[in-house]
């Protein structure tokens, strides 16, 4: 079954801003870590149920080669892409992010 992938506004400014501090640190960088969130992305959308659940029904994907996750929302036919998360940052921040989803 395809799944709809909607990014929110908060995971692309997370995407913009690990992009950017990569492709400062070496050009081409930045798009190889946006090749490898494009693979992660299209394995979520293949497999979506594959991640357990977590904190406030949320799943994580570990990509490749970047220490960083992608934390989504499977919902019936749609998959929510919430951050982007660096595995070395505050996991607070993330919780802060997540409060109050599923409330509405």
């Amino acid at each position: 079954m395809k799944y709809k992938v909607i990014i929110q506004p908060e995971a692309e400014d997370d995407l913009a801003n690990a992009f950017s501090w990569y492709e400062d640190r070496r050009p081409g960088l930045g798009h190889n870590f946006l090749l490898h969130m494009e693979a992660g992305l299209n394995f979520i959308e293949k497999s979506p149920e594959l991640h357990r659940i977590g904190y406030k029904g949320t799943r994580m994907h570990l990509v490749k080669r970047f220490p960083y996750k992608i934390i989504y929302l499977f919902e019936t036919e749609t998959i929510r892409v919430l951050a982007v998360f660096h595995g070395k940052r505050n996991p607070e921040v993330l919780k802060k992010r997540l409060n109050g989803i599923g409330d509405h």
